[in-house]
């Protein structure tokens, strides 16, 4: 299908092709003869493909700038310190893929024999070009990405996405839901016109019936190198990411202040975790690992007690 009007019924619709929003649309004489409501195959495909993949977490945040590429990142960086630990990491921000030059990777396709990168970035002649398209073949992309490259056995897959709530997040919501999804991790800043847009993102969550595992805010303050005396460069005017969590009833992970060595590491391509392992910062990020590691191991024992009961 093309693309579809911002209020569109949807295909499942009584409305589907016969709504004012409907009229003008390229999809209209396909939705309405019903044909649109037919599941993709691939979503059955790719859920046979996802057996092997025990565990599918999802970076969001509705804000562009919060650090999601740094995180995923650092996440896959620490739990594949251990090496009885397999992790893929998914880069579907296809218009601004950064992993590549994160994970040290521009011009390659792997780390280690225990952590694994899949980008549109390693597609590129060069990482100055630009990706220039619609919807329609964003979805083809992550369709591609999820079922046709050998992911292997894998204990976690980290996505890392764009910011929004459009036709990536869709995409990867929609055709990993039947392989079940772990949850999502979403990542703010203190300042209110970032907790504003990560509001959206938990909206979408609901609606999408996607688990939350929990909110992270990042750069909550600058701790001082040689005087250690932290500084708060974005100032929570509403009592930042804890009081949203606590207002919307979920759980905080933690807070990471910034680190000046979290950038530079980024741009060498090393983990920060492994430069810095004093750091605050990570300190912090090992925590929040931990806590998301946690809530992995009772997802799969929920799951286990439903299919042996």
């Amino acid at each position: 299908m093309e693309e579809v009007p911002h209020d569109c019924p949807g295909v499942d619709s009584a409305q589907a092709g016969r709504g004012a929003s409907c009229q003008g649309c390229p999809n209209q004489r396909l939705c309405a003869s019903g044909a649109g409501a037919t599941p993709d195959p691939a979503i059955e495909e790719i859920k046979e493909k996802m057996k092997t993949v025990k565990h599918k977490i999802l970076v969001l945040s509705g804000k562009g700038g919060v650090g999601k590429s740094t995180f995923s990142a650092h996440l896959a960086h620490g739990l594949a310190e251990d090496e009885n630990t397999q992790v893929a990491l998914l880069d579907i921000d296809i218009c601004g893929p950064s992993i590549p030059k994160i994970m040290g990777l521009e011009g390659e396709q792997y780390v280690d024999e225990n952590l694994g990168v899949m980008s549109v970035g390693f597609l590129l002649s060069s990482p100055d070009d630009a990706v220039i398209w619609r919807g329609p073949k964003k979805n083809g992309m992550i369709k591609q990405f999820l079922r046709d490259v050998d992911w292997g056995e894998v204990d976690y897959l980290i996505v890392d996405t764009p910011p929004g709530t459009s036709d990536e997040h869709l995409s990867v919501v929609q055709y990993l839901t039947a392989a079940r999804i772990d949850g999502a991790v979403l990542i703010t800043t203190p300042q209110e016109v970032s907790l504003q847009d990560v509001r959206k993102e938990i909206n979408f969550c609901r609606k999408v019936k996607l688990p939350i595992i929990g909110v992270v805010e990042n750069m909550s303050g600058f701790i001082c190198p040689n005087c250690k005396k932290e500084s708060q460069i974005f100032p929570p005017t509403t009592g930042g990411a804890a009081a949203m969590c606590q207002d919307l009833k979920l759980p905080l992970l933690g807070r990471v202040p910034l680190d000046p060595h979290i950038g530079k590491s980024c741009d060498k391509g090393q983990s920060f975790l492994v430069e810095a392992p004093d750091s605050p910062a990570t300190v912090a990020y090992r925590s929040i690992i931990q806590r998301i590691q946690e809530f992995c191991n009772l997802h799969q024992s929920k799951e286990e007690n439903l299919i042996n009961s």
